[in-house]
């Protein structure tokens, strides 16, 4: 079995600064981590690994520094790794990224694609389910815990705001998964001996063989017109005393609000 995870090195978010000309995130001298809902589709594909034997392939799309985030991926238990790095991705959106992703996985081929739920730099949540309908697979989002996998099925649970469905699909399949799902584990000291040995394989618009028109910037159809990080607010209040104080306080101060 091949189970391909995709990863997105992200900056840390105590240190995301944003440029106001360009209404992106400033990268350059910035702390990066891998995507924490990541870590989680990584740990479900190694303990698939572990159960049923697989080989686990992550996939990143990005700078030449992503190889970074590939390798601490190895350490952890991956088996291979491919970083799609060409100036022809820059400046792609969530459309352009699944379309770039959905390439390289055609072309790795695999029957349970696994990525975290979204990114926590964007936020946007769409990659997944979008990689998944270029790819013209199945794919459940939200999982928060997978029940079965067997070579043609597998059963999970998806994360609803009143509880969870139990949901089965055939292979292959793209699932996104949630933080309820697993605790990722740590690198082991084999692995990061291995790590800084394998090779990473690095693969442009030419090895996957995408279309010009479909990646980076011009096959972008979402262009962002202003992107900021809000003000905060000075204006707390705290209030003190016994429980019993602190209501009466709190309710007359919503009392004082409503008045305005």
């Amino acid at each position: 079995m091949n189970i391909i995870v995709c990863i997105k090195q992200v900056p840390d978010t105590a240190e995301v600064r944003i440029n106001p000309e360009t209404n992106t995130l400033v990268r350059d001298g910035v702390p990066s981590i891998i995507n924490p809902y990541d870590l989680h589709a990584l740990e479900a594909a190694l303990r698939i690994k572990d159960e049923l034997g697989a080989k686990v392939t992550v996939i990143s799309m990005g700078p030449p520094q992503a190889e970074g985030a590939l390798r601490d991926a190895i350490s952890m238990g991956a088996d291979a790794a491919v970083l799609l790095t060409d100036r022809a991705f820059a400046g792609s959106d969530t459309w352009a990224t699944s379309y770039t992703l959905s390439k390289a996985i055609e072309k790795l081929g695999a029957e349970i694609t696994i990525c975290g739920k979204q990114a926590i730099d964007g936020d946007t949540a769409q990659v997944g389910p979008e990689t998944a309908e270029f790819l013209d697979i199945p794919h459940i989002s939200c999982v928060r815990r997978i029940e079965e996998v067997k070579p043609e099925l597998i059963r999970v649970q998806r994360l609803m705001d009143d509880g969870y469905d139990i949901v089965e699909s055939t292979l292959p399949v793209l699932l996104t998964v949630v933080r309820e799902l697993n605790v990722p584990r740590l690198p082991s000291l084999k692995g990061k001996m291995a790590a800084k040995k394998i090779e990473i394989k690095k693969w442009t618009s030419a090895d996957i063989q995408a279309d010009g028109d479909k990646i980076g910037l011009k096959g972008s159809p979402t262009q962002v017109k202003k992107i900021f990080a809000p003000e905060t607010k000075k204006d707390r209040k705290m209030i003190e005393g016994t429980v019993e104080e602190q209501v009466d306080a709190l309710i007359q101060e919503l009392r004082c609000l409503k008045c305005v």
